[in-house]
């Protein structure tokens, strides 16, 4: 066996072969199946889109219907998993009660009866149904109230925003979040997805896949940059503070959120759109004076950092978009990964198709031939 050169974080090594999506860092292209995320973002939604990353095709009227109705039928969750999530502490994060919420669906749901179309399809309804009714009845019921039931005449968006308040959204509101959604939904071989394939490879069920990548995407390096953004704009107050915030920055070498991108060197494509969609909600709602100074933050960043391939990156934006909405910002992440479940779906159905088990080597660098010590001769 050749011994190949060692990586941190395996950067840069291929972890599968996958038809998913395909990102161009270089030149800021990324696609759904071919299907670059602009034209996704500006005709589609995100159940046709989940569709498509899941199956490998557009369906036909016919094929979307059926899928928007199976998810209608199957929003609501049991009630022993309300009361369980009625146990979890107020103060507790909702990632962490989302994963949680997740892997116990698959005590009432899991067969591991993964050979079988029929069971990868309601797995698949089941996930993209239930997740947004939990992150939105954990989000009501840590503040004391019952959750919402979901409504059968609102779409995929437009339910989860009632279910999180009891209203109805605007209209732009719905649109906008459903827009979001598409764009969270994929983004190749990142941690949370290898998460996802490496459980896969197990043949675990799916349920135990997608809350091991809620896992993933909770800690600070790969979701939450967004919750961090709004911090950086609130810390830096107003306009005129901006270039000095990012000179001080600089001198600390510290890291200033929403900007750069391991595989982006050049604007994400996401966070154009995301840009575009937030002066539409300003427009209509009242404008944010944070998205002046993020205006005026990408710009003083593109002038210094920009040689380097350092620029907004998806969350940059998406965090004002949320708040403007009403929505809190520990929930930011959770929404996040109710997009991200198409993805991670779209790999557990691809992995279970030339299945092969993860067992990556390593780099030993301990001790050899070392003696067992006595207790009695053992010195601190």
């Amino acid at each position: 066996m050749t011994v190949c050169e060692y990586r941190p974080g395996l950067e840069g090594i291929p972890a599968a072969e996958s038809a998913i999506s395909h990102v161009d860092g270089q030149r800021g292209i990324l696609e759904y199946r071919g299907i670059k995320i602009e034209e996704l973002a500006e005709k589609s939604n995100f159940l046709e889109t989940s569709y498509l990353l899941i199956w490998g095709k557009l369906p036909t009227k016919p094929e979307l219907e059926e899928f928007e109705h199976e998810i209608r039928y199957h929003r609501r969750i049991k009630y022993r998993i309300v009361d369980m999530m009625k146990c979890f502490p107020e103060s507790g994060h909702p990632m962490d009660a989302l994963q949680a919420s997740a892997a116990a669906l698959g005590l009432f749901y899991s067969r591991r009866d993964l050979h079988n179309p029929a069971y990868i399809r309601a797995a698949v309804v089941r996930l993209m149904a239930k997740i947004p009714t939990m992150v939105a009845a954990f989000q009501l019921m840590r503040k004391g109230n019952e959750p919402v039931r979901p409504r059968d005449d609102l779409g995929y968006a437009a339910n989860f925003l009632y279910m999180l308040s009891e209203r109805e959204p605007d209209p732009l509101s719905a649109r906008i979040m459903d827009v979001c959604l598409i764009l969270h939904a994929e983004h190749t071989m990142n941690a949370s997805t290898f998460s996802a394939r490496v459980t896969a490879s197990t043949l675990t069920d799916p349920y135990a896949v997608v809350a091991s990548a809620v896992g993933t995407l909770g800690g600070p390096l790969h979701g939450g940059a967004n919750e961090e953004v709004i911090a950086m704009l609130e810390e830096i107050g107003s306009v005129e503070n901006v270039r000095p915030y990012l000179e001080e920055c600089l001198q600390r070498k510290s890291k200033i959120m929403g900007f750069g991108h391991r595989v982006y060197k050049v604007k994400d494509p996401r966070a154009t759109i995301l840009q575009n969609l937030s002066e539409q909600l300003f427009e209509k709602f009242g404008y944010d004076k944070y998205y002046e100074i993020a205006v005026e933050l990408e710009r003083a960043v593109e002038e210094k950092l920009g040689q380097k391939g350092i620029y907004p990156n998806v969350d940059f934006y998406s965090g004002l978009l949320y708040r403007k909405m009403g929505i809190p910002t520990d929930l930011f992440t959770p929404i996040f990964a109710i997009a991200r479940v198409a993805g991670w779906l779209a790999h557990w159905k691809e992995q279970l198709e030339e299945n092969r088990i993860y067992r990556p080597t390593q780099v030993y660098t301990g001790y050899h031939e070392s003696n067992y010590i006595p207790m009695e001769k053992r010195y601190s």
